[in-house]
């Protein structure tokens, strides 16, 4: 089996890493560890967001996070977003590559341009790369519907 699931559909073109976990929020976590996990954002989310400009966080290293509590920001050409813990537990640290080349989270979003890192459980809602092409499928479906062109 591939290492990667080749997606298609529409214009978008992404490679998902199979061991990934993905949200419905377009973060995706890779095991590190035991209990540690990386996290960044899927080219869908980078795409929607265009060309990363900065980002930032508002937790503190070993602070403790909840799923869903906003603990940063990321800023793209297109838009401004919140960055939500997909793992309860606590934040362990954010790439320190993107302070020198923040456009690692466009160029390689699934590998190098990770966002942060944090211990403990993944959100209980997160999927597997199937679930995730599934989810992905209903969302282009959706904005193909408001604009053909898309």
């Amino acid at each position: 089996m591939a290492p990667a699931l080749e997606y298609r559909r529409a214009h978008f073109v992404a490679q998902l890493p199979r061991q990934h976990l993905y949200c419905a929020s377009h973060a995706w976590l890779q095991r590190r560890g035991a209990n540690r996990w990386r996290v960044g954002l899927t080219r869908f989310a980078t795409r929607m967001l265009g060309e990363m400009a900065d980002h930032g966080f508002t937790v503190a290293r070993g602070a403790a996070v909840d799923i869903g509590q906003v603990i940063g920001w990321v800023e793209g050409f297109k838009a401004v977003a919140d960055l939500h813990a997909v793992v309860e537990g606590r934040f362990q640290r954010g790439n320190p590559a993107l302070q020198k080349r923040i456009g690692l989270v466009n160029d390689d979003p699934h590998g190098e341009g990770w966002l942060y890192e944090a211990t403990g459980v993944p959100d209980p809602q997160s999927m597997d790369v199937e679930a995730y092409r599934h989810w992905l499928d209903q969302i282009i479906d959706r904005l193909l519907a408001r604009d053909p062109k898309a």
